[in-house]
């Protein structure tokens, strides 16, 4: 089983009817098979996921909070690989419950930055 625990992850694409887009960023804490999310950025103001996580598969429901058009939630299905430069891809399935229409999102993970990037003050 991958672990996602402190893993952020980017949207590398979504479906027309989608709202999370190239700002928003993922972070994942994982307990076991238990899987949640925080998300934001770009037309989502505040979302969350929480789901399971069995072998490859992650089953989500979410809920958001959008820049323009209130809260909206929905389920998903997912699966992970791990690509050959290292990193984590998901490719999710989801299905609004809010309103009409499903689609496919890919996240991607982003590269956690060494010591020698870290560009806090001293």
């Amino acid at each position: 089983m991958m672990n996602l625990d402190g893993m952020v992850m980017l949207v590398s694409s979504t479906a027309a009817n989608g709202v999370v887009g190239s700002d928003t960023r993922l972070h994942f804490s994982q307990n076991g098979a238990r899987v949640a999310a925080r998300y934001a950025g770009g037309n989502v103001a505040r979302g969350w996921l929480i789901g399971t996580l069995t072998g490859s598969r992650v089953a989500f429901r979410y809920v958001q909070r959008e820049v323009a058009d209130g809260i909206h939630h929905g389920h998903s299905v997912g699966y992970l690989e791990r690509r050959s430069n290292g990193r984590v891809r998901m490719v999710e399935n989801f299905t609004w419950d809010s309103r009409s229409g499903s689609g496919t999102n890919v996240f991607d993970e982003v590269p956690a930055e060494s010591p020698t990037q870290d560009r806090r003050p001293t």
